[in-house]
């Protein structure tokens, strides 16, 4: 099987794709490689691209939109991309951050932090969609009054399911995945 190594801009990224992935894809050969935000991740793409050696390895970048424009930034890192050499790496922007993805799944979110009424969240109008929730990770901290990056990413690795999630940037990173795979 094909390794796939994944670009992630932080260490919550990496929390929640090793946990999430292997109930997802079991067997998927993966790496995470998370970053120190947006900047050291996007210094980063030219030299891993460019440095790898190993046969047959996919990459997969991912970072949070943050207010930028997603189709800009997505054409950004896949230029990126393509100046090292690997116009086949996938690119996936979490629209507007990571923590959008969990709002996605507000089964999943009320289970991991023990909320029961976070299972109703989106039939509160801001929550509908959650690739639009303006700054979801302060969303979360004002929902949840211990929610923190890592061990939030670590407790929703545990309960999100990869097939019923309600964000589009969520979906579309898992069926890239499934693509990659299939290839």
């Amino acid at each position: 099987m094909t390794r796939v190594v994944f670009l992630l801009e932080e260490r919550s990224m990496k929390v929640l794709l090793e946990g999430l992935l292997p109930r997802c894809f079991p067997g998927l050969n993966f790496l995470c490689i998370p970053h120190e935000g947006k900047q050291d991740l996007e210094k980063s793409i030219p030299r891993k691209l460019r440095a790898w050696r190993e046969p047959g390895v996919r990459f997969v970048i991912v970072r949070d939109q943050d207010r930028e424009d997603c189709h800009t930034l997505k054409e950004r890192l896949s230029d990126l991309c393509a100046r090292a050499g690997r116009s086949d790496a996938l690119v996936r922007i979490a629209c507007q951050q990571l923590e959008a993805w969990y709002f996605g799944d507000p089964n999943a979110l009320a289970t991991a932090f023990a909320h029961p009424a976070l299972k109703d969240i989106s039939r509160k109008r801001q929550y509908r969609h959650p690739d639009a929730i303006q700054n979801p990770s302060r969303q979360l901290a004002d929902l949840i009054s211990e929610y923190q990056k890592i061990s939030g990413a670590r407790k929703m690795a545990g309960q999100m399911t990869c097939d019923a999630n309600g964000s589009p940037s969520f979906r579309v990173l898992i069926a890239g995945i499934r693509r990659l795979l299939d290839e």
